[in-house]
């Protein structure tokens, strides 16, 4: 995974104070921040699969994954490297990595109906080798470990939403990520709450900041912005 830290630098702006670097009052909450939303949401979408076969909404859609995979493969990421998929909801990221040679996945939601689904729609490709658990990866007690490359596409933003101390949860997240990556291993992070600077601030603390991944862009008011923030860490000791 060497070619994977070639554009790689340093952060270069952490603070010695938390309360220096961001505010906690980032977000007002909201109901996609609470179990109950995805465990209803997925427990529909589960039956739709069972009844028509469609997996569901694919969370920021097909080139979320595309613009991921296709830095994996730049990136020369070996194709038996551990993989985790944080909230990996209807497994469409896993099946995706499979069919592209990677053969060493692990996938994680803390919904029993998403663990369900994502393991229906694996089944229906022919992917019994992939491993999905239900899993609160902010409450994984050290469970999660050794991983190569985790991945995460809209579940920090949930996380960040939680009417119940997102605050605590938030820092729970940078936590565990740090002790689920090996050292030197990458994180790829998808985002549409948190901008590219704030998200450097979040992972300042053992990451590294490797490389920024091109998104749509939007001009409004003589700005331009990103609809979304897509952005590759490697962790650091």
């Amino acid at each position: 995974m060497a070619d994977a830290r070639q554009d790689s630098h340093g952060c270069g702006n952490c603070s010695n104070s938390e309360e220096d670097k961001y505010s906690d009052d980032d977000f007002e909450t909201s109901k996609l921040g609470t179990k109950e939303y995805w465990e209803e949401a997925y427990q529909k979408e589960l039956e739709t699969f069972k009844d028509i076969g469609d997996v569901g909404e694919i969370w920021f859609g097909e080139e979320s994954m595309n613009r991921v995979l296709r830095w994996m493969q730049k990136a020369k990421i070996p194709e038996d490297a551990a993989i985790l998929d944080i909230g990996t909801g209807n497994g469409a990221f896993l099946v995706e990595l499979a069919k592209h040679g990677y053969r060493n996945l692990t996938g994680i939601d803390y919904s029993p109906a998403s663990v369900e689904l994502a393991r229906n729609v694996l089944q229906a490709e022919g992917l019994t080798d992939v491993t999905v658990k239900e899993t609160d990866f902010l409450n994984c007690g050290g469970e999660l470990a050794g991983f190569d490359v985790c991945i995460d596409k809209g579940t920090f933003d949930a996380i960040s939403l939680k009417p119940d101390d997102n605050k605590e949860g938030k820092k729970l997240y940078v936590h565990n990520l740090r002790d689920a990556l090996k050292d030197s291993g990458i994180f790829a992070i998808t985002s549409c709450n948190w901008t590219k600077e704030q998200l450097l601030e979040r992972f300042c603390e053992g990451f590294e900041f490797v490389q920024e991944l091109p998104t749509p862009s939007f001009q409004f008011g003589g700005r331009i912005g990103n609809s979304v923030a897509a952005l590759i860490f490697k962790r650091v000791r």
